[in-house]
């Protein structure tokens, strides 16, 4: 199966490095290098998926409603 791929943008700043999903609004980062800005992100993109799962449990407020996967096709 392949996965969905998204873009990660790094720019070089003074303090080391800022980072950002440009398809996901929310998962972004800083990090002293371009590694631990790539780790970073990898956690962000992580962070912002389980708030908007759990966002959406809250907003559905036990509502019945069918839950499936949704696979995007790679480009």
């Amino acid at each position: 199966m392949k996965s969905m791929k998204l873009t990660a943008v790094f720019q070089k700043v003074p303090e080391g490095y800022i980072a950002f999903i440009e398809e996901l609004p929310g998962a972004n980062t800083q990090g002293a290098t371009i590694e631990e800005a790539r780790s970073n992100l990898a956690e962000a993109v992580t962070l912002v998926l389980d708030a908007n799962r759990q966002l959406a449990e809250e907003s559905l407020g036990g509502a019945e409603v069918i839950r499936e996967p949704f696979a995007i096709p790679a480009a």
